[in-house]
């Protein structure tokens, strides 16, 4: 057995008293990763919980059961097990409503989180905290850890007007925080004034990434299987928004990208040039079997995190990104905004129009890093009074 070292939000919740529990009526919003240490339910567990009352379940993008792919509409049901509503919060309403919360005093959140700005599951609380707020419900978030540890901050702020689900504030693409710390440093900076509290993580340091703690790795969406995948997720997502396969239909999403007119043994080469710390790109052929370029022969590259330490995801994405609309100008294209949308999606994703406008540019390329970096110094600093952990 792998000894567990780190106990989250929902381990710790049945040892304690809380008031927003006791005398509650409680809904609850997680997915797979809602799991203790020794592998229970968080809704089993929440739902057993003495003198509170289980009533309503909320699902977000992938659904209550992860089963779905990103951006399906998930669908309001009655969970088979508890018999209580599952409300979908991935629909045309992306934010509880009155009639949702009706019957719930207190809204928990317990889903494992990735620390990434595009995540919905953030998007997701931000909506949640103001819907809380709006109409008189506590929000209790059990926290978990981040994957990559409470040390990694990376990518420049969202700003105004290019808010979305993949970007519901002006943060930084990697926060550097656990979705616990995230929920009280919006909380009080936004002004929502939510009625929140947090279960906090025991025995976690922010020197730790999820290997480290001993906990069940649960998919926390389809597509990101492996902590190679959350190490490389915050840049190569980024892919998500051209005409270049991110990986999806592969066995290796987000650590391979390529489309059917990439060479990548000459994008490979490319790529190993920069010297990006950490991570090494390796020629690789892929045929994905569903999304961008489903049954095609695709060239492309596979990304080896060789120092997990020491990559910077945004920065690896950004090279990429210079490198194939530069060397594909022909074939490499943004996807084209929805019908009836202005907004193209790698706007939404990076946070402005900066990467579409310049990113082909080397000079671009060097301007877009060095204004990121200075962002994420200052997220370092602003969000230093709502961190909950320390180092080791």
């Amino acid at each position: 057995m792998i000894k567990v070292n780190v106990r989250s939000g929902i381990d710790v919740l049945p040892d304690i008293k809380h008031e927003k529990i006791t005398g509650r009526r409680l809904g609850v919003i997680t997915n797979p990763t809602g799991l203790t240490s020794d592998f229970r339910s968080s809704i089993e567990v929440i739902a057993s919980l003495p003198g509170s009352e289980l009533t309503a379940l909320f699902a977000c993008e992938h659904g209550l059961r992860g089963q779905l792919q990103a951006g399906k509409h998930v669908d309001d049901e009655v969970d088979p097990v508890f018999g209580v509503p599952v409300y979908s919060l991935y629909d045309s309403r992306r934010k509880p409503d009155a009639d949702m919360l009706k019957n719930v005093d207190t809204v928990i959140f317990d889903i494992q989180d990735l620390g990434v700005r595009f995540y919905t599951y953030m998007t997701t609380l931000l909506y949640v905290m103001e819907a809380c707020a709006e109409h008189g419900k506590s929000l209790l978030v059990l926290d978990r850890p981040n994957p990559l540890g409470g040390e990694r901050c990376e990518g420049g702020f969202l700003k105004p007007g290019y808010e979305s689900m993949v970007g519901g504030w002006h943060i930084p693409i990697n926060t550097g925080m656990t979705i616990g710390e995230f929920a009280r440093m919006a909380n009080d900076m936004r002004g929502t004034g939510c009625d929140l509290d947090v279960i906090r993580l025991e025995g976690w340091t922010r020197g730790m990434e999820y290997t480290d703690t001993g906990l069940p790795w649960v998919l926390p969406s389809p597509n990101i299987p492996t902590m190679d995948t959350v190490r490389l997720y915050s840049g190569t997502c980024f892919f998500e928004g051209t005409n270049l396969s991110e990986g999806r239909g592969t066995t290796r999403p987000f650590e391979w990208i390529g489309a059917p007119w990439v060479n990548g043994e000459e994008l490979a080469q490319a790529f190993n040039a920069y010297g990006l710390p950490g991570v090494h790109a390796h020629s690789m052929y892929m045929t994905p079997t569903f999304s961008k370029h489903q049954g095609e022969g695709c060239g492309g590259v596979m990304l080896f995190v060789t120092r997990p330490a020491e990559v910077e995801a945004v920065r690896t994405g950004l090279v990429l990104l210079h490198l194939v609309s530069r060397m594909y100008p022909d074939q490499f294209q943004w996807l084209s905004p929805p019908e009836g949308r202005s907004r193209y999606f790698i706007d939404l994703l990076t946070g402005s129009e900066d990467v579409r406008r310049h990113i082909h540019e080397e000079a671009g390329l060097q301007r877009l890093v060095a204004e990121w970096g200075k962002d994420a110094e200052q997220w370092r600093t602003m969000r230093a009074p709502y961190l909950l952990y320390g180092g080791a």
